[in-house]
């Protein structure tokens, strides 16, 4: 269907604002910024993820490494859980069905009125009121409820999260330490965005229907890039950290050896830069830890509360690294590109292994 009015500027919204509101424009800017740069960000987390998981498999392949027992009968693909269905949780909705690859099958909605998720249900996305059937099945469970529902939905879910579910909150009046102890869990990560004042800070009005902006969008997605983001929105670096982080917990839950966890994290980053810097043990643990940490043993389990909260060892790394800044800038910013050239329909032919199911496949 096509907009009729779309190009009539007398019919467009500033049009009916007084002087008075014209001055709270910036606040419309911030919604519609925070909406887009949440979803992209949510979205590159579970891209990276189930990059890690092909690398894998492809790894496996090559090596002419098999899964234990009959891998034709059990469909592992990475799981997505979404708590609440309001404007943020339809715009994730809607991002990860058009661009992540991840089959409407593989994700779940828990929401207090199922029947108005009808539009998205008819595309094989399930959805229905249980929050605790919601947590025990995802491996990433996206909360997308309202700050003064978040008491009553972390009660819910508390002691009903696997160790291994990797719980991402947009609500953003609870601070990831507080979250962490509603939920009993320390595998939490909560993206931290401030405001600052830009010329560019209009790039989102500049797209009048957010909800249907596409992630391949070059202007939004430059805007949006965690690390050089410059549309009057800011995510400080510990956000790319603990991403980071959960890709090296996600490892160690599949029981990998640190020499093949680092290998499979740096040739993930190493597809859009193949002469970065790699990471190595010291990158994300102390030095003293590392020297004693032996290359078939896993990495500790890291608490992302302290990761996102703490100086770290990446943290360091991080910030004093512009090349490794580039390449994670860089993997951002073709998000549709997978490993080895595939794109994500092609992906979708292979099996891909669960975070919590990693650990099945056999070296």
């Amino acid at each position: 269907m096509v907009d009729v009015a779309a190009d009539l500027s007398s019919l467009s919204f500033e049009v009916g604002l007084t002087e008075d509101e014209k001055q709270l424009l910036h606040l419309r800017a911030r919604s519609a910024g925070l909406t887009f740069c949440g979803s992209a960000h949510a979205v590159f987390l579970c891209k990276l993820v189930q990059s890690l998981s092909v690398l894998f498999i492809f790894r496996c392949v090559i090596t002419s490494h098999t899964a234990n027992g009959d891998s034709s009968g059990a469909d592992s693909d990475l799981c997505v859980g979404i708590l609440g269905l309001g404007h943020i949780g339809k715009q994730l909705l809607l991002s990860l069905l058009e661009n992540s690859g991840i089959k409407p099958s593989h994700i779940k909605i828990s929401h207090r009125r199922p029947e108005s998720a009808v539009e998205f249900i008819q595309t094989g996305v399930e959805c229905f009121f249980d929050n605790r059937r919601l947590a025990a099945w995802a491996d990433v469970l996206f909360l997308c409820c309202l700050p003064s529902h978040l008491p009553e939905v972390c009660a819910d879910l508390h002691s009903h999260l696997s160790k291994r579910c990797l719980v991402y909150s947009f609500p953003c009046a609870v601070s990831s330490t507080r979250l962490a102890q509603l939920l009993g869990h320390d595998f939490v990560l909560k993206p931290q965005y401030d405001f600052v004042d830009c010329d560019a800070a209009d790039v989102w009005l500049s797209r009048s229907r957010l909800t249907t902006a596409p992630l391949t969008d070059p202007l939004l997605i430059e805007a949006s890039c965690p690390l050089t983001m410059s549309g009057g929105i800011s995510l400080d670096l510990n956000w790319v950290c603990a991403v980071l982080y959960s890709l090296l917990n996600i490892c160690t839950s599949a029981g990998l050896g640190s020499s093949d966890a680092l290998s499979l994290i740096n040739d993930l980053l190493k597809e859009k830069c193949p002469h970065t810097v790699e990471l190595n043990a010291q990158s994300f643990i102390s030095a003293s830890y590392a020297s004693l940490l032996l290359t078939e043993e896993p990495f500790p389990w890291i608490n992302l509360t302290d990761a996102q909260t703490k100086k770290t060892p990446l943290m360091c790394f991080l910030s004093s690294s512009k090349s490794m800044q580039q390449c994670i800038s860089a993997a951002y910013k073709s998000l549709g590109v997978f490993p080895d050239g595939l794109s994500w329909t092609e992906v979708t032919s292979y099996r891909v292994i669960r975070p919590s199911a990693l650990h099945t496949v056999v070296r």
